[in-house]
């Protein structure tokens, strides 16, 4: 700690009017290194000590207040002080203590606020206790303060779900004490602490007051609300037990069980997948291409198709700020894109991402549609979303290669095909890339930057910065059928195809595989993306396919009936009325009856255990495949993938993730057993065997990510 400001100390205090100043200033989030705790720490000794200061004022430099743990640390024994003593400390002080927030004061910045004797906030901040989301729980005193102050309702919210809320809502709930307009922290601070000084105002320590009496039905209520949101995380459940704790035991008895609890959480497994998916979405960013290039300048886009994907691709770029115009084959489609653009953005309107005012300006000011290609001669980008035939994706790279300026990006949404192919259709291959959005492309968070042979490196950090720009999660792919995430998903759902013809029930599949923690299963999927999709994969692949492949045939009898899924009514379930949610259909059983009986197969039963470890295990080793064969750079990024694009459990971390903790000498043993029965499908894949020999993990490969 130091007087003023010091480059080597992270904690300041100073003396103004007989008010102590004690700034944070460890940037570029503030975040609470071991040192900004030694800081914290020193300054309220220093405080107490010092007869001329009469209350203390918290606040951080910079963009915001303390944003949380120091992600340094994760994964590293803690250091003394921690953070507990800290904040207990700054609470037993004799003197009150203000803490004025802006930006974020998330996590442990949130605890230190809640142990100050008063809160006073800046309007643009945000408060938060993400910790579940790290799959711990709010370490510090939080599941014991918070409740005291703003109740177990919210309480309970807002830690089960890690969400932020901003400075009016603290204010309702009674997180803060007071919100102020502008943008000076350290003055609203001193104000705040000017008024305690003459009176004006009270301040009071969060763990003495009263909780309250219990209501026992709220928490049976949101156990029960939560169990179902969490899909087998336990962390959101745990943190109901340390809330329960503010109203069963006195404030240092249940922080004592708050500890207990923190503890337990640190050492599990779903701990260490949410920490490893902390990472891996930073770590997919840094590529090949990185140091060597820099992004063109994007700010007109266009987009070839305004169907379903198109039109979601088309508000992606609108609500990011790009001006985008969207090409369709005559009026009449380009009028149903319009639409469909403006039903999107209604969207928006309804979930608060934008109000009505923001919508009409958008279309009005920022979208136009066309029939011409010679709409798009000036834009800086364009992304075709198209349907997905190879001769139809050329002719439309045929057509912008002929209208679109030197430099503009051209890109694919295409969702197997060869990009190197479509490359070669044009005069320009350096400027052809796949940028694989998922539906609906306006929502969903991946983005597969898919690179061909000849793709030029500024168009490939041009990729990345967009899809930072455009909130989405990037990864990058190689060129082969279904880059990284469809041709896992062919791997896997192959598999769950076999077991059903062996005996199971694509029911019994979706129910072991969502109380894995998926939120849907692969058979529900199909029918929510549209059957007919794989099955036309299905009929491209035929004539490439090995004569060795076993071949699942009931989906196409499915398909061959008109049964596509939720668009039609009927896929492997039924959708009766429109019903999003669908039932099992006995005809689907008889149609997969008559299947086996006409390849003479004797069904067998498979228990959950097994349906998971047959898919797992046929994800994982195609996995393997795909980082050795550079289809994906690393590990981490099929774990990317599977997570941001495919619905994977996030507190599992991944599938490689998932294999490292299960070991990989297990999940290769699963492999070669199930190779008895079909030697092609599930050969090893020769990665996954020389990790075994070398008693090596997936994580081995992640270094220096």
């Amino acid at each position: 700690m130091s007087d003023g400001r010091s480059d080597s100390a992270p904690v300041s205090y100073m003396l103004e009017g007989g008010i102590a100043l004690i700034s944070v200033d460890n940037p570029p989030v503030n975040a609470l290194s071991q040192a900004v705790r030694a800081g914290l720490q020193e300054a309220v000794e220093r405080f107490e000590a010092d007869k001329a200061a009469k209350v203390a004022v918290i606040y951080g430099t910079g963009r915001t207040f303390i944003a949380g743990a120091d992600i340094r640390e994760f994964g590293k024994p803690m250091a003394e002080p921690f953070l507990p003593a800290v904040i207990q400390r700054i609470e037993d002080a004799s003197k009150p203590v203000v803490a004025a927030l802006h930006g974020t004061a998330l996590g442990g910045g949130l605890e230190v606020a809640l142990g100050c004797h008063a809160r006073v906030m800046l309007a643009s901040g945000k408060v938060g206790l993400p910790e579940v989301t790290l799959g711990i729980l709010p370490g510090a005193g939080g599941t014991q303060r918070l409740p005291r102050l703003a109740g177990a309702q919210a309480a309970l919210d807002l830690i089960t779900s890690g969400r932020h809320v901003g400075a009016a809502e603290a204010l309702t709930l009674g997180i803060v004490d007071e919100v102020v307009e502008g943008e000076d922290v350290k003055a609203a601070g001193l104000e705040f602490a000017g008024r305690i000084l003459s009176g004006a105002v009270s301040a009071r320590a969060s763990g003495k007051l009263d909780a309250g009496a219990k209501d026992a039905e709220l928490f049976e209520r949101v156990r029960k609300e939560t169990k179902k949101k969490a899909r087998g995380q336990i962390s959101p459940m745990v943190a109901i037990d340390a809330i329960e704790a503010a109203y069963d035991l006195p404030f240092p008895e249940g922080m004592t069980r708050e500890r207990e609890l923190f503890s337990e959480l640190m050492q599990s497994d779903q701990r260490a997948g949410l920490i490893h998916a902390f990472f891996a979405e930073r770590a997919v960013g840094k590529i090949p291409e990185q140091g060597s290039a820099t992004a063109r300048e994007v700010a007109n886009v266009g987009v070839i198709g305004g169907g379903t994907m198109g039109s979601g691709i088309a508000v992606a770029f609108l609500t990011s700020g790009y001006k985008v115009v969207l090409v369709e084959r005559d009026d009449a489609a380009a009028e149903r894109a319009r639409a469909t653009v403006g039903k999107l953005l209604d969207d928006g309107v309804r979930r608060g991402k934008m109000n009505a005012e923001k919508r009409e300006a958008l279309l009005s000011d920022a979208f136009a549609t066309a029939t011409d290609y010679d709409a798009l001669a000036s834009v800086d980008l364009v992304v075709e979303a198209v349907f997905e035939d190879m001769d139809v994706k050329k002719e439309v790279f045929t057509k912008l290669d002929a209208v679109c300026r030197p430099g503009a990006i051209l890109a694919t949404n295409t969702s197997y095909l060869d990009v190197n192919e479509i490359a070669e259709s044009v005069s320009r291959p350096g400027d052809v890339i796949g940028f694989h959005f998922f539906s609906p492309a306006h929502v969903m968070r991946l983005l597969e930057v898919v690179v061909a042979d000849k793709t030029s490196a500024d168009v490939v950090v041009t990729g990345f910065a967009l899809a930072k720009k455009l909130r989405k999660v990037a990864v990058r792919a190689g060129v082969c059928d279904g880059f990284i995430g469809n041709r896992l998903l062919n791997a896997y759902r192959r598999a769950a195809d076999y077991m059903v013809e062996d005996g199971a029930s694509p029911y019994d599949i979706d129910k072991a595989l969502v109380d894995f923690g998926f939120a849907m299963g692969p058979f529900a999927v199909g029918d929510l993306s549209g059957l007919d999709i794989a099955w036309a994969g299905r009929k491209r692949r035929a004539a490439t396919r090995d004569p060795r492949e076993r071949v699942s045939t009931f989906a196409d009898r499915i398909c061959e009936r008109g049964w596509f899924g939720q668009k039609t009514g009927r896929g492997f379930y039924l959708y009766e009325d429109g019903a999003r949610r669908g039932s099992p259909d006995p005809d689907v059983l008889e149609i997969i009856a008559a299947e086996r009986t006409e390849k003479n197969i004797t069904p067998r039963d498979f228990g959950p255990d097994e349906i998971v470890r047959r898919y797992m295990a046929a994800m994982i080793n195609e996995a393997a495949k795909i980082v050795e064969e550079g289809i994906a750079l690393r590990p981490l990024d099929v774990d990317a993938t599977l997570l941001f694009g495919y619905g994977f459990p996030r507190w599992r971390g991944g599938p490689m993730q998932y294999a490292d903790q299960k070991g990989l000498a297990c999940i290769l043993a699963d492999i070669r057993e199930f190779e008895k029965e079909d030697a092609f499908f599930w050969k090893p894949a020769p990665l996954l065997e020389k990790l075994v020999a070398e008693g090596r993990d997936f994580a081995s490969l992640n270094k220096n990510a």
